[in-house]
């Protein structure tokens, strides 16, 4: 698949989101939000740090985005997500407008797609796959990790 070079890049600073996730035992999912070519919000997986099931990378970065705009609608951002999202965060999506959502490696469990494509708000863009190896390895370093404790 190519990609724009923008793309990669954005998601490789997710991706540095993603491994403080890892080290802090979280599963390592990473967000960054960009608009105009500038990362306005980050985010990374802090349910267990929290102890709260709706703590995903990708809720924490769309509330402090919203906060960074002053505004709940994201319709001018790209979301760069190292994991597809699940159900509840492509809900948050929806509601807050995405411009794009770009994520690395498919989730054939628990991502949205496996839910209906149609969560996301229509005019919202969709790339899947993006650095989708690098990706989807740290996550699988992650449960290798905890399956051997």
């Amino acid at each position: 698949m190519i990609v724009p070079n923008s793309d990669e890049h954005f998601m490789r600073q997710a991706l540095k989101e993603a491994e403080q996730a890892f080290k802090i035992d979280e599963v390592p999912v990473g967000v960054v939000i960009v608009c105009k070519d500038q990362i306005i919000a980050r985010g990374h997986n802090l349910t267990e740090r929290l102890n709260d099931v709706t703590a995903h990378a990708e809720m924490q970065s769309i509330t402090a985005a919203a906060e960074n705009l002053g505004g709940k609608y994201l319709k001018d951002c790209t979301l760069y997500v190292t994991l597809e999202p699940c159900v509840m965060c492509a809900g948050a999506m929806q509601w807050s407008q995405l411009g794009k959502v770009v994520f690395g490696a498919f989730d054939e469990k628990a991502g949205y797609r496996r839910f209906g494509g149609a969560l996301l708000h229509p005019k919202t863009q969709v790339v899947g796959g993006v650095l989708e190896a690098e990706c989807a390895d740290l996550l699988k370093a992650f449960f290798k990790r905890k399956r051997s404790l």
